[in-house]
Parts: structure tokens; sequence; C-alpha cells
């Protein structure tokens, strides 16, 4: 219904995009575009999308809801452990974030990696607000569905932990497929140290936190970064 769906649709766009005339270094993926050039349309579109795209998150809340037990409290996505979850996140955003932006240089560097377009270069007065809220959508299906939802179901099924935590790793990195080769291995790791970290702290808290961290970074830090690497973040002409 939503990653899984996401995950065959990228593997469709990576295939069109590796048959392409052109190479992947000159192709690129936008992820906050512009929906309409009229401005309140625009709003509507990209706050509904993130508003609809949350119900799959209250789905998965309500399929683990189990009488007496809060489906929150099974996952960790609660406020129990606040201080141990921030630094924890914080610590995941270190961890990834700069192996992460150097994964993705080096992907624009070696042609196999397309130009991503994280936010918009035209802003208006809510399109900071949007993106961080576009930040925290993508944090909560991912970590929530992916490591939450499907570690659950998985080993309520009898599967082996490292079966489990590849899996959801290889379903993490399939859906990024349409930023090229380079994002897939990147997500895929990220999976596997998400998917580890769960098991050890029975939390996705910390995960939320870290992902929100990290894609809040590369929507609003996009123009900034643009002004720093114009020749490897560049979208192609």
């Amino acid at each position: 219904m939503s990653l899984g769906a996401s995950a065959l649709y990228s593997i469709i766009s990576i295939i069109a995009r590796l048959t392409d005339t052109r190479p992947l270094s000159e192709q690129s993926a936008t992820l906050n575009g512009s929906q309409s050039p009229r401005e309140w349309l625009d709003f509507s579109y990209q706050f509904l999308g993130i508003f609809f795209a949350l119900f799959a998150v209250a789905l998965v809340l309500y399929l683990l809801w189990l009488p007496g037990q809060s489906p929150f409290r099974r996952l960790g996505f609660d406020f129990t452990e606040p201080g141990h979850d921030l630094l924890r996140g914080f610590g995941l955003v270190l961890v990834i974030g700069i192996p992460g932006l150097g994964l993705y240089l080096a992907g624009r560097s070696l042609g196999f990696t397309v130009a991503i377009v994280p936010s918009p270069l035209d802003t208006f007065w809510w399109t900071i607000p949007i993106l961080v809220l576009s930040a925290l959508r993508s944090a909560l299906v991912e970590e929530l569905i992916v490591v939450g939802y499907l570690f659950t179901r998985l080993r309520e099924l009898g599967w082996s932990t490292w079966t489990i935590i590849v899996s959801s790793a290889l379903l993490r990195g399939s859906y990024h497929f349409y930023q090229g080769i380079g994002p897939f291995f990147g997500n895929a790791a990220m999976g596997v140290l998400f998917g580890w970290c769960y098991l050890r702290w029975g939390r996705t808290m910390p995960l939320v936190i870290a992902h929100w961290i990290l894609d809040i970074v590369s929507f609003v830090g996009y123009p900034l970064a643009l002004t720093w690497w114009p020749g490897l973040l560049a979208p192609a002409a």
C-alpha cells in the first residue's frame, strides 16, 4: 500500500534511467518539487500529500493494537525515555550523516547517482514548514512501517534476526532506487544499522528522531549546499 508500492515504482524507475540515452550523472530526481505554479494550490497539494501519507502509519498502529497493549509502546514510539532517545538519535545522525553525504558526492563524481533536488529553490512563507513536515512524514512512514511494524510481524512468523534485518534493509534501499545505484546501497546500509539498533534498544523513537533530523538538514540546507558544491549538486540542465 505504501513503501512496497514505492519500491516497485522505484525499480521500474532505475530500469528506465539505466536504459535512457543520458547517463545517470546527467539525470535528476526531485523530492519536494512544486506541484502547481499557483501558490495556494501548491501548498494545498503539498500539505495533503503529507497528510494522507500518514494514514498508512495510522493503519500500522491500528493493526498492532492489542487489548491492554498500546501500539506506541510496542514500537517504542512514546515519550518514556526522552533523554536516551535524543542522545541515540543524535548519535545516529553523526554516524549516518557524514558518510551518507560522502557516498552521495562520490556517487555523483563517479556517475552512478543522479542529481537529487531535495527542495525547491523558490520559497514562500510556508516552504520551510512544509519541508519540515515532509521530513517528519518520511521519518514516521519509514521507521514505523519498515522497522517497527515489519520487524514485529516477521518475528511473529519466526524469521531469524539477520534475515529480518537484511530484508528490511533491502526494502529500504529498493524504494530509493529512483535516485541511482549509490543511494540504494547507502540506504540499505542505513537500514542494517537502524534494524540492529531497533533490536538492541526496542525503540523506534531514536530512529524517527535521527531520520527527521537528517531529512530536515537535507531539505532545508539544500540551497546552501548547492552554493558550496554546484558541480555535484546542481540538477541536470
